[in-house]
C-alpha cells in the first residue's frame, strides 16, 4: 500500500466513501438512464454522462434540459429509470473490505435516498449507519456540505476524516471539507482527478 494513504489511514478516525464509481459499478444503470435524457433532447451521449458524474441528478438535469423543459419531470424521468434499473451492479474490489476495517464509515452520494438504497442493496454491500444522500443537503458536490455532514453525524473532525471519491467534483468537495482525498481512477481520466492527495486504481489497492 501507498505508505502516504497507508498513514493517513492509520490516523483516521472515520473513512468516507462516495458510492457510484467508488463502492460499486453501477455504470450501466447510469449510462442507460442518461443516455434516453440526452436522446429525448437531442444532446451528445458522451458528453451528458461526462457531465452528470459525480452531481446530483437534479441539478444535472436542471443545467442540461433545453430552455423551456419541465425540469420536475425531466428530473423525476432519470431518477425512475435509474431506480428500475439495477442490472450489472455489483461491488467494486475491495469495497467489503473497505467498510469492514472497524473505523467509523459513512457514505457521502450524490445519489437521492431511494435510489442509494436500491444500488447498495442490489450491490449486496452493508449499509453503513450513515448515509448522506442529495436529499440531505442543500449543495451537491463539489459543495463541501456532504462530507462535513457526513463527518458530524459520526462524531469526527473533518481533518481526520480519509476521504474516497472517483469524481473530479467528489474531490473538490473532499478537498474543500478539509480531509485526505483519495481519488479512484474507475470512471474518469486521472488528469481530472489532480487535486487529489493521491490516486488508485480502486480500493483493492487499500483494502484486501
Amino acid at each position: 500500500m501507498n505508505e502516504r494513504i497507508k498513514e493517513a489511514i492509520e490516523n483516521a478516525e472515520a473513512l468516507l466513501f462516495d458510492l457510484d464509481g467508488t463502492l460499486i459499478d453501477s455504470s450501466g444503470s447510469t449510462r442507460r438512464a442518461w443516455s434516453a435524457f440526452a436522446d429525448r433532447h437531442g444532446l451528445d451521449r458522451d458528453y451528458v454522462l461526462g457531465y452528470v458524474q459525480g452531481k446530483p441528478s437534479g441539478e444535472s438535469t436542471s443545467e442540461l434540459s433545453p430552455e423551456g423543459s419541465d425540469l420536475e419531470l425531466e428530473a423525476r424521468l432519470v431518477e425512475e429509470a435509474e431506480v428500475a434499473d439495477t442490472e450489472g451492479i455489483v461491488p467494486h474490489a475491495g469495497a467489503a473490505e473497505a467498510l469492514a476495517t472497524g473505523k467509523k464509515t459513512a457514505i457521502a452520494t450524490s445519489c437521492t435516498e431511494d435510489l442509494a438504497r436500491v444500488r447498495i442493496g442490489a450491490s449486496g454491500l452493508p449499509r453503513p449507519k450513515v448515509v448522506i444522500t442529495a436529499d440531505r443537503v442543500k449543495a451537491g458536490k463539489p459543495d463541501p456540505e456532504a462530507f462535513l455532514t457526513a463527518a458530524s453525524e459520526l462524531g469526527v473532525a473533518p481533518e481526520k476524516c480519509v476521504v474516497f471519491e472517483d469524481a473530479p467534483a467528489g474531490v473538490k468537495a473532499g478537498k474543500a471539507a478539509g480531509m485526505f482525498v483519495v481519488a479512484l481512477r474507475t470512471t474518469h481520466p486521472e488528469e481530472t482527478l489532480a487535486e487529489a492527495d493521491e490516486i488508485i486504481d480502486d480500493l483493492s489497492q487499500v483494502f484486501s
